[in-house]
């Protein structure tokens, strides 16, 4: 029974502890169906390292009539070294 209470006491603690480490914002119903369906941004995968990234922080580039998106400088410039040599840019 004792350890059932000191259980018990330890999560209603933690719980606290947690609520206000990262304390909810408040939402008023007005900005919650304002915003319902709208998409923040959208996942994009990197052809060079296979990584997925939201699209807004990645270096564009149009290679033909495709437009590609990279995570970094670094995976831009591999990717043009890779394929520089094979035409496909």
């Amino acid at each position: 029974m004792r350890l059932l209470i000191i259980g018990i006491l330890v999560y209603l603690l933690y719980r606290a502890w947690k609520s206000w480490q990262h304390p909810s914002v408040p939402h008023s119903q007005n900005d919650s169906s304002e915003n319902a369906g709208q998409i923040d941004d959208i996942m994009v995968k990197d052809p060079f390292c296979n990584v997925y990234f939201p699209r807004s922080k990645g270096i564009h580039m149009q290679i033909g009539d495709r437009d590609v998106y990279f995570c970094s400088a670094k995976c831009r410039d591999g990717f043009l070294e890779t394929h520089s040599g094979q035409g496909n840019t």
